[in-house]
């Protein structure tokens, strides 16, 4: 029998599944992570897309197989309930940066910021903020940022889905905000002030969802995982399968035979949709994601899952 020796780590081990985490306030995504796998031991993670450190609420953590569907969540709408603080602009445009600009703020009504909002729906081109992580010749835009450097970024297009008013106070709105991948809701926020003739900065930032996948679940305080420290069976009873990710598309079930040659690299007969799929074999054993042919009459594998 082999013993630890005091200060020994146990060893790493296969976890596989997603873990609803709702991240802190102060955290980075990644140190969220770390910290997450650390506790669970898990051999291979990886997070579903970063939230600011002042942000809190969904992050997805993906273990062992999971992290081959955490691309679909990267790529997927996002759900947000941001606070605006209107009167004051700061150099991050979000709590975390000094103020660089003020104005007055003009009297508002209800009807008159929904109708505000209501000009930032569907495609537009949003000009990313230096704070970000965003990359330059190699280097994050928040490392030029604080070094007092600023350049030139390309607006990218960006879709906001629902823009909703929560709440409104003279000085503060909260606005809830359904979004594309790559939608900067701290520049969003800014953008929102300006229209409403002010300036503006988030000084709070919560996620709600990713894709719309994980309404209705719980979702675990960093505090109550690391209660569980140590215990195995009480983390892993908290994780999400992979296939969590991917109920959003349609659900294809093959027979054995076509699963062996599914899962061997082969476009296999199948009645499905075209598109992405999710692909299931017998004794409804996840084998991964598929592509739906255009006729709906077969599916190629894209995605497999490592299957006992």
């Amino acid at each position: 029998m082999t013993t630890l020796g005091r200060g020994t780590r146990p060893p790493w081990r296969t976890v596989d599944g997603i873990v609803l985490l709702d991240k802190p306030v102060g955290l980075t995504s990644n140190a969220a992570l770390q910290t997450v796998r650390r506790l669970y031991l898990a051999r291979k993670a990886g997070h579903t897309g970063s939230l600011d450190p002042f942000a809190t609420g969904v992050l997805p953590l993906c273990f062992g197989e999971a992290t081959k569907v955490s691309g679909h969540l990267l790529d997927a709408d996002k759900h947000y309930v941001a606070t605006l603080e209107l009167g004051a602009r700061t150099a991050t445009a979000d709590c975390e940066g000094p103020v660089i600009e003020t104005a007055a703020i003009p009297a508002l009504t209800p009807d008159g910021v929904r109708a505000v909002l209501g000009t930032f729906l569907g495609e537009q081109a949003q000009i990313p903020p230096m704070h970000s992580a965003l990359k330059r010749d190699g280097r994050p835009l928040y490392e030029l940022a604080r070094a007092g450097i600023e350049v030139d970024r390309p607006a990218r297009s960006v879709r906001i889905l629902a823009l909703d008013l929560l709440n409104l106070s003279p000085s503060q709105l909260v606005f809830d905000v359904r979004c594309s991948k790559g939608t900067y809701v701290r520049t969003l926020g800014e953008d929102l002030a300006r229209a409403l003739g002010t300036v503006g900065h988030l000084s709070g930032l919560r996620r709600l969802d990713v894709g719309g996948v994980f309404t209705g679940l719980p979702v675990h305080r960093l505090d109550q995982l690391e209660a569980l420290a140590g215990d195995a069976a009480a983390l892993d009873a908290l994780l999400l399968p992979p296939d969590r990710a991917l109920v959003d598309r349609p659900r294809v079930v093959l027979d054995a035979m076509a699963t062996v040659r599914f899962t061997h690299g082969q476009t296999v007969a199948a009645v499905t949709a075209p598109g992405s799929v999710r692909v299931y074999g017998p004794g409804e054993v996840f084998l991964g994601i598929g592509e739906g042919a255009i006729d709906g009459a077969g599916v190629a594998p894209v995605r497999l899952l490592a299957t006992e």
